[in-house]
């Protein structure tokens, strides 16, 4: 049985978007105590991209930029870099200051830089980046969450109504059961079943079971076991909030926002994307190929190549 590819970057950029406040409130309360949520916040895509270099785009598809104000009536700006499948980057430090400062030196405001680190590896945990030469002092100490840490607390992440707690326990989830399908399938279905048993609003849980659906991705037949469970719990329980419809409109939503994904990188990296590709493009129905689309789009050398490798995912479908 072929495990499709897990995603975990657009469901943490999903759940930024929808949930920033309660993002901080679990991770950065310091960050959280100091903005005015009586104020909008705003979500700054367009603004993050120009900050970030082009060879970055794709690498960064799960970092936000937030504009907010703060309690004394200032704007001030929030910038959270995730890492969520990379093991140690040399560089992770270093780029957390290079970001930092490009967004200040663009919009001469505060900023708040803060980290989430999904990897695996415990002792991996950057927080500094700093030199002093000749006199001359520059450092950067931002604070970091490490998703490993919460492993020693999933009682409290169990019994909290925080979104991002759910994000926590899906994450890791997903990370332990790479190989097993069966076991990651189980607890999908216990962490989709807790949706509907703590009290969270109908918008929320159709939108946080789109978000542990698309990273706890399952091969085909598990899948449809997992519906097919779900469906009669739903029955069973008289909770009727996901309908089939909708259960199949959220996979439709996924297969839409992936493609949609290759094509912005190809966009950014090769300008414009030909009709006839884009149309090859839009009629996929594979979220684990359009996720390896999306990583082979980030680094190939020409839009050429990847029509080959296009061509070589389409030609060993029809196999």
């Amino acid at each position: 049985m072929n495990e499709p590819q897990a995603d975990y970057d657009n469901p943490w950029k999903e759940a930024l978007e929808q949930y920033f406040e309660a993002f901080l409130a679990l991770f950065f309360p310091d960050a959280h105590a100091v903005i005015d949520w009586n104020r909008p916040t705003e979500s700054l895509d367009k603004e993050l991209q120009q900050i970030v270099p082009e060879a970055e785009v794709g690498k960064r598809l799960a970092d936000k930029l937030f504009k907010v104000w703060q309690l004394g009536g200032e704007e001030a700006w929030v910038l959270v870099h995730i890492e969520v499948q990379s093991q140690e980057e040399s560089d992770f430090a270093e780029r957390m200051y290079i970001y930092h400062y490009r967004c200040f030196d663009r919009y001469r405001k505060p900023v708040i830089s803060l980290a989430v680190l999904g990897d695996e590896r415990a002792s991996w945990r950057p927080s500094f980046y700093g030199y002093a030469l000749g006199g001359c002092e520059l450092s950067l100490r931002f604070p970091v969450a490490k998703l490993l840490d919460y492993e020693t607390e999933w009682q409290s992440l169990e019994e909290s109504t925080n979104p991002f707690a759910v994000m926590v326990m899906a994450h890791l989830k997903t990370k332990a059961t790479r190989g097993v399908p069966q076991e990651r399938k189980q607890w999908k279905w216990s962490l989709v079943r807790r949706l509907f048993e703590r009290g969270y609003s109908r918008e929320d849980i159709v939108r946080l079971f789109r978000l542990i659906d698309t990273m706890m991705v399952l091969p085909e037949e598990l899948q449809r076991e997992f519906k097919e469970e779900l469906s009669r719990y739903q029955e069973d329980s008289q909770m009727p909030l996901l309908s089939r419809i909708e259960l199949d409109a959220k996979q439709e939503g996924i297969l839409e926002t992936r493609r949609d994904d290759v094509i912005t990188i190809l966009e950014v990296r090769f300008g414009e994307v030909l009709p006839e590709l884009r149309e090859v493009i839009n009629t996929l129905q594979d979220v684990s190929v359009l996720t390896q689309l999306l990583k082979q789009a980030i680094a190939i050398l020409s839009i050429e190549e990847f029509q080959q490798l296009l061509e070589q995912h389409l030609a060993a479908e029809t196999e």
